[in-house]
């Protein structure tokens, strides 16, 4: 049964007055080149007012981190599309990281939770590349997991000096902060929005993770686009399936060939039957290329139509739902810790 959510007007309001368009998907992957089911998070398409010099950062000393850990400072990166690799430092990267993976929009603290998120997600790579020439790898002109101040201002134009006045203030205080468990970096796999809880990472990859255990996103169902259908000809639904299943059976009538045989916590479809063969919600989602893989389907003879909620694999931190308990005065350490269970917050000495 899926959770009812309370009506919160005023943040509606907010959400509805900051103009994100042009979701796109957010890396958030476990590191394992053979899994890339995540979405790219959003990017304001146009240019707003930041208006950071009222924004409430719920700024003051920041948190005591409960271990120091010694890190080589900087990362190594291939970029995808020329195939080169570029050193920067950690601080640049973490600016970087979050330039590329949220609107400069969103709530001080929100930003905050998301460099700490994506550099921790960094180290993370590092640590599984060692050996190779480079750390991990970025498309820097498009916007994946890490761009340049450059690229940044060439897309913000006049907006530009706001815009990364916002990046580096949010990101630089906590540029030495990561989250680890057991005394390592954690994978912090990161989505735009969950549908409202979040997913277990075992029903995304091959093998969980404890800290990506599903938590509560209360915020995710009152942002922009969170319910959203795609419409498909039949003939198209039974050639993708067919492709990845051709012992399935698809005569009848459309409206039969598929069956969602269970769901999540969070109501993403882990199991379902198409024409007779087990395909995963993620399979379908990706083979469709849906925004996540909460959806129901329905078919009017001439064509499918899914209804999805939220946009990403679900699993660990939302930003969307970061955005709002930064909004409802949550910490940056405190959303961390909410979306990434039993994780440590750590500082590099």
């Amino acid at each position: 049964m899926r959770r009812n959510f309370p009506d919160y007007a005023v943040f509606a309001v907010l959400l509805f007055l900051i103009p994100l368009l042009a979701l796109r998907s957010p890396i958030a992957r476990i590191p394992d080149p053979a899994s890339t089911a995540g979405q790219r998070s959003p990017a304001a398409s146009q240019p707003v007012q930041t208006g950071m010099e009222h924004a409430d950062s719920g700024a003051g000393e920041l948190p005591q981190a409960s271990l120091v850990m010694q890190i080589e400072d900087g990362f190594r990166i291939l970029d995808e599309q020329t195939g080169e690799i570029f050193s920067v430092s950690g601080r640049e990267f973490v600016r970087g990281a979050l330039a590329a993976e949220m609107p400069p929009t969103f709530h001080p603290e929100a930003m905050k939770a998301q460099a700490v998120a994506a550099h921790t997600y960094a180290l993370a790579c590092k640590a599984q590349n060692a050996g190779k020439a480079y750390d991990l790898t970025a498309d820097p002109k498009n916007w994946k997991s890490f761009t340049t101040e450059q690229v940044f201002r060439e897309r913000y134009g006049s907006y530009a000096d706001a815009y990364w006045k916002a990046v580096c203030s949010a990101a630089d205080p906590v540029a030495a902060y990561l989250l680890t468990w057991e005394g390592e970096p954690i994978v912090a796999a990161y989505h735009s929005m969950s549908s409202g809880i979040t997913e277990d990472a075992s029903n995304v990859w091959q093998g969980g993770k404890p800290y990506l255990t599903p938590v509560e996103s209360a915020g995710d169902p009152l942002a922009p686009d969170y319910e959203t259908q795609t419409f498909f000809p039949v003939e198209q639904v039974a050639q993708v399936v067919l492709s990845a299943c051709p012992d399935a059976r698809l005569d009848g009538e459309p409206s039969g060939w598929f069956e969602i045989t269970a769901r999540s916590e969070g109501g993403y479809v882990t199991s379902l039957l198409a024409g007779g063969q087990d395909l995963s919600g993620t399979q379908l989602r990706s083979l469709l290329g849906l925004r996540s893989a909460d959806f129901d389907i329905s078919c009017d003879g001439t064509q499918f139509c899914f209804t999805v909620r939220g946009y990403g694999h679900g699993v660990g931190l939302s930003q969307y739902g970061a955005d709002y308990l930064a909004r409802q005065g949550a910490s940056f350490d405190e959303i961390l810790l909410h979306y990434y269970t039993g994780a440590t917050l750590a500082v590099i000495s």
